[in-house]
């Protein structure tokens, strides 16, 4: 939430082709109820794109698939893996692993009012339950009401005791409890999320189960999405550099700044791109210092690449080799 929004997800597309991006989460009460325009509008170059509600009203889970289906999306993603205090207050999220039943009834009505695929994605399991219980419970009772996959963060969820930030870290990865459910439930695509820190990791999963979500990683050094489409699909890659997907990005700058968006809402999400590469401080600073200009355009971001490219003519690394111009 308040990370991966349309601009984030544009920009991303551009460093991978084939994988699936998905948005924040959005409540329902938002879908129905909210400015539908700037929460669900999205740049038709981002599909594939799924839509991730929050919600525990059947009804009004179905409705606001319904609408996440006309505005164009491909997937429908229901969240019950998320910890905040907020989500649990309102009855959605990790706290609905408590409450399969349930949430298998939201999964079936809105399979009923769509026709793209709808996914859970959730943890292991919360608080003092068993994973090997909650985790085999919930997927069976989702799968059974049509879930077309399930997306697995491989920890539990302690929504008493610690911080959403905490639940991140804190709770210990078991990637096994999902191997398990996966050779438990050969026929459902079951793809595994949490802690993987990039390409070669997710290389790894890929031989027990049948996806990687990669969240933190992909945000906070998204050079790494460069290498996904050769590394996983075996083809050629969107762009062969940073600069290079950068450059690409022009255009969609430019249209967005022309409809009267800020460039820091844009490049906010840029701060990554060079991470550990030597010019990536300055890269980052001049799109702070300048980016949140109100007459900031696309030459803020040209230069901060150049001073990226200066740099790293000087001191060129492996890092740099790896994933920049």
């Amino acid at each position: 939430m308040d990370w991966t929004d349309r601009h984030c997800r544009a920009f991303h597309r551009l460093l991978t082709r084939r994988a699936l991006l998905y948005t924040e989460m959005v409540t329902t009460g938002a879908v129905i109820h909210g400015d539908r325009a700037r929460l669900l509008g999205f740049d038709a170059s981002e599909h594939p794109v799924a839509l991730q509600l929050g919600g525990s009203d059947a009804a009004e889970l179905a409705t606001s698939a319904v609408i996440g289906e006309d505005f164009g999306y491909d997937e429908i993603n229901l969240n019950v893996g998320c910890p905040s205090d907020r989500v649990k207050d309102g009855r959605f999220g990790a706290c609905l692993m408590a409450e399969p039943e349930l949430v298998a009834s939201c999964v079936a009505a809105m399979k009923q009012a769509v026709r793209i695929p709808v996914t859970v994605k959730c943890r292991i399991g919360i608080d003092d339950q068993d994973p090997e219980v909650a985790l085999d419970r919930l997927a069976r009772a989702v799968v059974a009401a049509g879930a077309d996959a399930l997306i697995v963060h491989a920890r539990k969820a302690w929504l008493n005791g610690l911080s959403p930030k905490e639940n991140r870290d804190i709770p210990p990865l078991d990637y096994d409890r999902v191997y398990r459910l996966k050779a438990a439930m050969p026929d459902v695509p079951i793809i595994i999320n949490g802690g993987i820190p990039g390409i070669d990791a997710a290389k790894q999963h890929l031989a027990y189960v049948d996806g990687v979500m990669l969240g933190r990683a992909a945000y906070q050094d998204p050079w790494r999405l460069l290498a996904v489409d050769a590394e996983i699909f075996g083809e050629a890659p969107t762009h062969a550099s940073m600069k290079e997907a950068l450059a690409g990005f022009e255009p969609y700058i430019a249209r967005e700044l022309a409809r009267g968006t800020r460039l820091h809402a844009i490049t906010r999400h840029l701060v990554g791109a060079y991470h550990a590469v030597p010019g990536a401080r300055a890269f980052r600073r001049h799109l702070a210092e300048r980016g949140v200009r109100p007459d900031a355009g696309i030459a803020v971001l040209r230069d901060a690449v150049a001073m990226v490219e200066e740099r790293s003519i000087a001191a060129p690394t492996k890092d740099l080799a790896l994933s920049c111009p």
